[in-house]
């Protein structure tokens, strides 16, 4: 006897990007078995038609910030993503068994990796409260103890945001690279734009990982380089990078409109003018004014009143995000964030309805098995995340049915519609053999765990045949 029988699926074999009609045997949150059709089926607690449905391990998300909101998994998992990766951009927890242990206790619907975070979390740790300040050696050993504590807690890596601490200096990159080297933990890096046109980010992070010899992901770089002109020539560093042997990987999403606070230094007015953006192409996504778009006097006001909310900065051409996702070594993400309802960015509710949609049904730029596999075998490999991304018998349950007809992003930026509008075409989407998403709707579970990496040397780590990490029930 198994819990649940998913037959006639169209099914995703990740490994040799091939499909084939079979059924997926879920028992005690793990596959049992795949068979093919007109093999003998065992009895099932609840048997599935899934008939015109493809069934792809779930959506592993890189690059998210839930971090344990709740509003922003729930979105997260109606379009198919089981596991996110929190703690990006430099900003987490940092004390992970604390984090780890009220998030088992509370339960969540998807599961979680956590990364450690530098350029908000462990400078303001450390006293640097002014964002153009480098750190002093005192304060970079400070950071480093805070680091590797959250590491040996299990940490998934050290993240970067360096366009968030324009001041810090390369000693810190430097550092923060080795602790994470050291670790065999992998570092995230949302790199620092003095202008749209400079390349300058790319050499300084490549040089880091040359540096320490870890393994270097860097962000949403269609959010990073497009839009200037510079996006051709910043993939064509990464591949002379990846072809001298530097363990280099990006992630990106499916929008070129990016979001964050108003009151970082991102927005700075001078980095405004540097970058000759305008007020015009700018959107509030989150609270009073939410769906305004802005004008000096707008922006002057939430610089100064409302620092914390968001705004959405148009920029950049659609070939850009199509360009970037062929790349063998970019994987699919999303960039999402804790948002209330109605506010955000539509990348919160539509990244991965809309990437299958674009790149695999209109473009044509990717087979569904390829598109598939950069949303889920290549992200587990890339973290070293055990168990999960394939769908093969002794692996958990996490697996997203859908309709490749019928599957369609309906999120908008919030002048236009709602950011947070759910999919359709997601039927059913499975996180730990539990249905978090069942006939369209969301089911409220909390069958998510805690991913916690566990000691293992960087050989190991690199080369794919540690142990990586511990899932923890939660």
């Amino acid at each position: 006897m198994v819990d649940i029988l998913l037959l006639n699926a169209k099914i995703v074999d990740v490994r040799a990007k091939t499909s084939f009609l079979g059924h997926i045997a879920i028992k005690n949150g793990e596959i049992d078995q795949i068979l093919s059709p007109g093999a003998p089926l065992p009895q099932a607690s609840r048997e599935i038609n899934c008939t015109g449905l493809v069934a792809a391990p779930g959506f592993i998300d890189v690059h998210g910030h839930l971090d344990g909101d709740s509003y922003s998994a729930r979105l997260g998992v109606m379009q198919g993503i089981t596991t996110t990766i929190g703690g990006n951009c430099g900003l987490s927890p940092l004390n992970m068994e604390e984090y780890f242990a009220q998030q088992e206790k509370q339960g969540y619907v998807i599961n979680q990796a956590e990364l450690v975070g530098h350029s908000f979390s462990m400078r303001q740790a450390v006293g640097l409260a002014d964002v153009n300040q480098p750190a002093s050696k005192n304060q970079i050993s400070q950071m480093v103890a805070i680091g590797r504590r959250a590491l040996e807690q299990g940490a998934a890596g050290v993240s970067l945001g360096l366009d968030y601490s324009p001041g810090a200096s390369l000693e810190e990159i430097n550092a923060m690279a080795s602790l994470a080297a050291e670790y065999g933990r992998i570092l995230p890096v949302h790199t620092r734009l003095f202008t749209q046109n400079d390349l300058y980010s790319l050499y300084e992070m490549l040089s880091a990982a040359k540096h320490s010899g870890g393994r270097l992901l860097l962000s949403h770089f269609v959010y990073q380089y497009s839009g200037f002109g510079t996006l051709h020539p910043a993939l064509a560093i990464v591949d002379e990078a990846r072809a001298k042997g530097l363990d280099v990987w990006a992630d990106s999403g499916m929008y070129t409109d990016w979001a964050t606070y108003v009151g970082t230094a991102t927005f700075d007015e001078q980095t405004i003018q540097d970058n000759s953006l305008r007020f015009a192409d700018m959107v509030v996504a989150t609270g009073q004014y939410t769906g305004a778009r802005l004008n000096r006097d707008l922006y002057l006001h939430l610089r100064h009143s409302c620092p914390n909310d968001s705004i959405i900065c148009f920029s950049g051409k659609p070939f850009e995000i199509y360009d970037t996702l062929t790349k063998p070594y970019v994987m699919m993400s999303t960039d999402t964030g804790p948002y209330a309802p109605g506010e955000g960015h539509p990348q919160i509710a539509g990244s991965y309805p809309r990437y299958l949609r674009k790149m695999v049904q209109e473009q044509k730029l990717l087979s569904l098995e390829e598109a598939v596999y950069k949303a889920t075998l290549l992200p587990a490999q890339t973290f070293n995340i055990q168990n999960k991304g394939e769908l093969a018998p002794g692996f958990d349950a996490d697996i997203v049915l859908f309709n490749m007809e019928t599957i369609w992003d309906h999120a908008k930026t919030p002048d236009k519609g709602k950011p947070d509008a759910p999919p359709e075409g997601i039927p059913y989407v499975f996180v730990n053999g539990v249905a978090a998403v069942d006939e369209g709707c969301f089911q409220n579970t909390k069958s998510g765990q805690i991913l916690r990496y566990g000691a293992q040397n960087k050989k190991e780590y690199f080369n794919g045949t540690g142990t990586g990490l511990v899932a923890a029930a939660v």
